[in-house]
């Protein structure tokens, strides 16, 4: 086939009638609906699919539906009881099968090369590392895990302002602080260490994504305060927060590691109370089983910080470990984690077991080895992937309950 010739001293090229332009792939195709595609292809089964994927049903036929869209023709053919594909979707299974491993031999290649950002992670862990390898006691492991917090800045685009919460000291950040934030942020740390302040750059990345302040509360951490004090906190703050009226379907309550964990036993006191549902929650490597069944050789630092969480209470109570408690009324929940972290499988129970009540819970996995990778996010592509996404669940929750009131 010709090519077509590129103009010389600005003068036009005559046409050729033997070229032919091809339309260009649509822009908005992601990787992610390709990779639909094929494992609905490959199982004819939505159902097995979406397990494949970790991800909901729903959430798997709206890519294959916004896929369809994009390419303008119809790949899969759905009845009550199989799965067919069609021309259209043979002709691109055949093609997208070797693009999506070149894709993967890419990636894979360049984090051969691309260590640094991981060798990066380790040295901000590592004063945490060390605090528990020396047997260090609650303050100076306090200490470490804020000086590591402390290699990050807020957005330039931000502001943060100091709140109080219903009683709990809170700080507001966003691009406007004088508007009413949509998201709440429960921060991580074990239960025992991390600080409102020192989460301002997690939270300022979070509300450009979601494009909504973000209160993060300061909440009473153990062994000082144990069980339920945090709980008591998060309740306040959200209270806090609808008492500004914002309505309760368009918040957002997030947490990363133990503030995962503390965000759904929030989402379980509220039913118990009888008070409104938040719109969703955003879990970021949530740590959810304080009996540690999951990981019988965890480190001794997660059986210590357990402990002081829970000092007298009962690690069964159904309120601090959601893997054995009714789940079914919780709204939606997206689950983020890191398939090189050892708290995976807590986000994998959890998942699976909302699903199992009916819950619309999905669950993104990221290729990091590090737990709570969304600290990061002013480096690792990853984090801010996640962060995005995390933005978009929020927002998306804004325009829904206005749609429903």
């Amino acid at each position: 086939m010709a090519r077509r010739q590129e103009p010389v001293d600005n003068e036009p090229v005559p046409e050729d009638d033997n070229v032919v332009a091809f339309p260009q792939a649509p822009d908005a195709i992601e990787l992610r609906h390709m990779r639909a595609f094929v494992a609905v292809a490959e199982e004819l089964n939505f159902g097995r699919a979406a397990e494949r994927l970790y991800i909901t049903q729903p959430a798997l036929s709206r890519q294959i539906r916004t896929l369809e869209q994009l390419l303008g023709c119809t790949l899969l053919r759905r009845s009550t009881h199989r799965v067919e594909l069609t021309l259209a979707g043979e002709a691109l299974l055949d093609r997208v099968r070797p693009v999506l491993r070149e894709v993967d031999a890419t990636v894979a290649a360049v984090q051969s090369v691309g260590g640094e950002l991981v060798g990066r992670v380790a040295r901000l862990w590592e004063p945490i590392v060390q605090a528990v390898a020396a047997d260090a006691d609650v303050q100076e492991h306090r200490a470490a895990y804020e000086k590591m917090l402390a290699n990050f800045e807020p957005p330039a685009e931000v502001t943060v302002a100091p709140a109080n919460a219903n009683g709990v000291p809170s700080l507001v950040v966003g691009k406007d602080p004088d508007a009413s934030p949509r998201l709440l942020h429960l921060h991580g740390g074990g239960y025992v260490m991390g600080s409102a302040f020192g989460y301002r750059p997690l939270a300022g990345a979070l509300a450009l994504a979601a494009d909504a302040g973000v209160l993060v509360a300061d909440y009473r951490l153990a062994p000082e305060h144990p069980f339920p004090a945090a709980i008591e906190d998060g309740v306040r703050a959200y209270q806090w927060m609808l008492d500004r009226g914002v309505a309760p379907e368009e918040v957002t309550i997030c947490g990363d590691s133990s503030g995962g964990g503390l965000t759904v036993s929030l989402l379980l006191t509220l039913e118990q109370r009888g008070l409104p549902r938040p719109g969703g929650a955003v879990l970021m490597c949530p740590w959810v089983d304080l009996t540690l069944s999951l990981q019988p050789e965890a480190p001794e630092i997660l059986r210590r910080t357990a402990a002081a969480y829970l000092a007298a209470q009962s690690a069964d109570d159904p309120v601090v470990s959601p893997l054995i408690a009714d789940l079914s009324n919780l709204p939606p929940l997206l689950i983020q984690a890191a398939t090189g972290d050892d708290r995976l499988e807590d986000a994998k129970a959890l998942a699976d077991r909302a699903r199992g009540q009916g819950v619309d819970a999905r669950l993104d996995l990221y290729s990091v080895d590090a737990h709570v990778f969304h600290l990061f996010w002013s480096f690792l592509p990853e984090a801010s992937e996640a962060l995005q996404a995390a933005g978009r669940f929020a927002r998306e929750l804004a325009p829904a309950a206005r749609r429903a009131s």
